[in-house]
């Protein structure tokens, strides 16, 4: 009976010294990856500001640069109201593209995952586009007259720099944050337009009854815009030198800009962003102009 007693008051004790040794254990070390904290979650709220470069590549069109120049030069004559001079004249669009920089500048404000804020950049670009176009039309009017007109146009169109100011809306995912932006633009525009013009003729009429006389004396031939007339041969005669008209100017342009990207919290403070941009420019003097561009930028976050 002793014997038994003894062997269960051991056991008891054994029993108690275990669940001692085994409250004073770090049961965390035990738990393994599965119960490691979490990496804290960037926070996007605050100002930022930085720079860009990329590439922009711009289409330029021309459509009505030249007709307003070559009406207001030839109002009230037959080239214009008969032979519709002004619209004689068809440039074509152009592309270039090259480099572009700058530096941007923002802030975001941050509720749960919903990111918004106001973007602002500046960017340049320095490159411009030409086109050119030449055409000649004669016909023989009511009165008679053999008239010609000759047309040779230049123009071109430079973007030399703009900015933007638009809203962003993104979703942050961790350290991502994908983007759209959308708002105004605003640029300068070096704007070229040059019309060579010639417009001269004589009276056919008068010409070809000369021609077919016999006897008596040829009636003087009428005509207009020769430096030199022969009233024998006109297709020998000499037209006079053509009429420059054109402008020159820079104009402030302003449009819309529209875009979206990614951006990247290499740290709470140091942001990586890769963005793709539109810009349309409202029509200024016949010319217009859309830029789409690719760049990547870093800024500093406050």
């Amino acid at each position: 009976m002793r014997t038994l007693t003894f062997a269960l008051l051991t056991t008891l004790a054994l029993n108690a010294v275990a669940g001692a040794q085994a409250a004073d254990l770090d049961y965390g070390v035990l738990r393994g990856p599965d119960y490691e904290q979490e990496a804290p979650l960037i926070d996007w709220n605050g100002v930022y500001f930085g720079g860009h470069g990329g590439y922009t590549s711009a289409a330029m069109g021309f459509a009505n640069t030249f007709q307003p120049l070559v009406a207001n030069a030839l109002r009230a004559t037959s080239a214009e109201t008969i032979m519709g001079a002004s619209t004689l004249l068809s440039p074509q669009a152009v592309r270039v593209g090259g480099g572009s920089y700058g530096a941007f500048a923002g802030f975001n404000y941050q509720f749960d995952e919903a990111v918004v804020g106001l973007e602002v950049d500046y960017t340049r670009f320095e490159r411009g586009g030409t086109t050119t176009d030449a055409i000649s039309r004669f016909r023989t009017t009511g009165d008679g007259f053999l008239e010609t007109v000759s047309l040779s146009g230049l123009a071109s169109t430079t973007i030399q720099d703009y900015g933007t100011i638009r809203a962003r809306g993104g979703w942050a995912l961790g350290n991502l944050l994908p983007f759209v932006t959308g708002g105004l633009a605003i640029g300068r525009a070096q704007v070229v337009d040059h019309v060579s013009i010639s417009n001269y003729g004589y009276d056919q009429t008068t010409y070809k009854a000369n021609a077919a006389l016999t006897t008596g004396q040829p009636a003087y031939v009428n005509n207009f815009g020769y430096a030199s007339f022969s009233q024998t041969n006109p297709a020998a005669s000499r037209p006079a030198a053509p009429m420059i008209v054109g402008r020159s100017t820079t104009k402030v342009v302003g449009g819309i800009a529209l875009g979206g990207g990614i951006e990247y919290a290499l740290t709470s403070n140091i942001l990586l962003r890769g963005e793709y941009q539109y810009v349309l420019f409202n029509d200024f003097n016949g010319h217009k102009v859309n830029l789409n561009t690719v760049r990547g930028g870093a800024a500093v976050k406050f």
